[in-house]
């Protein structure tokens, strides 16, 4: 039986950890994050007016197509710009303070731009369902989640070579340009960054098309890890980032 010390420890920890988490959510989505999340849904609320009083037939493939968008634009600003504000709220000093940094700061951190991104595309997949067309919500915000989190953990990747929130941006928007335009030419390949596995080809075999799919997710699950660990890599070297 835990004893009263104990209870009040395990109190003082939960109450360190919301702080902790508070903190890091104020840090990662703060300034600029409003005007992406604004600008997100409004593409969303579009979408979904102009469907509404339109005579088209929206299906699970389009739905995914509308979605990559907003999940890309929620991811963009606390991936590419987090550095930046470390640097801005001069945070960087106090946190290489920290042991572990890179386990104990950016990866929290990372897990939780996930995880709010994550939400908000299950709610708007939620939305979707309700308002266009019945689709697979769980399934439909995972599927998601591969291209999103893969170019999140890119942006975060490339900010700590950049150091700059500007110009990380416009390198991501360069390398979002150069996939979109490599996809018209990898369209059914697994090497597609924005392969929509709820769009099979009519004369393609479904076991084959599940194949490329998952070798597809695979690739970008890889992609996910190697990218986080080259960030997180970086962030342990204080004079790379200040200099």
């Amino acid at each position: 039986m835990a004893t009263a010390w104990q209870r009040l420890n395990v109190k003082t920890r939960f109450s360190n950890l919301r702080e902790m988490f508070g903190f890091n959510q104020k840090i990662i989505f703060a300034n600029k994050f409003i005007y992406f999340l604004l600008a997100a849904v409004a593409f969303f609320l579009l979408v979904v007016f102009i469907n509404l009083f339109s005579d088209s037939n929206p299906s699970a493939s389009l739905v995914y197509a509308w979605l990559l968008f907003p999940g890309i634009l929620l991811i963009f600003y606390p991936a590419t710009f987090g550095i930046q504000n470390d640097l801005d709220a001069r945070m960087l000093e106090m946190i290489f303070g920290i042991p572990d940094y890179r386990y104990k700061v950016w990866l929290v951190r990372l897990l939780m731009m996930i995880a709010v991104v994550y939400g908000l595309i299950l709610l708007l997949a939620v939305l979707s369902s309700v308002a266009l067309v019945k689709i697979p919500i769980l399934e439909m915000s995972l599927q998601l989640m591969f291209p999103i989190v893969f170019l999140g953990t890119l942006g975060f990747a490339l900010s700590t070579v950049v150091k700059n929130g500007n110009g990380t941006a416009v390198v991501m928007v360069v390398i979002g340009m150069i996939f979109w335009i490599a996809s018209g030419i990898v369209e059914r390949s697994k090497w597609n960054l924005f392969l929509n596995p709820f769009s099979q080809p009519t004369d393609m075999n479904e076991a084959l098309w599940r194949s490329i799919v998952t070798s597809n997710r695979v690739i970008l699950l890889v992609g996910i890890v190697l990218t986080t660990l080259w960030g997180l890599f970086r962030l342990q070297k204080r004079e790379a980032l200040l200099n």
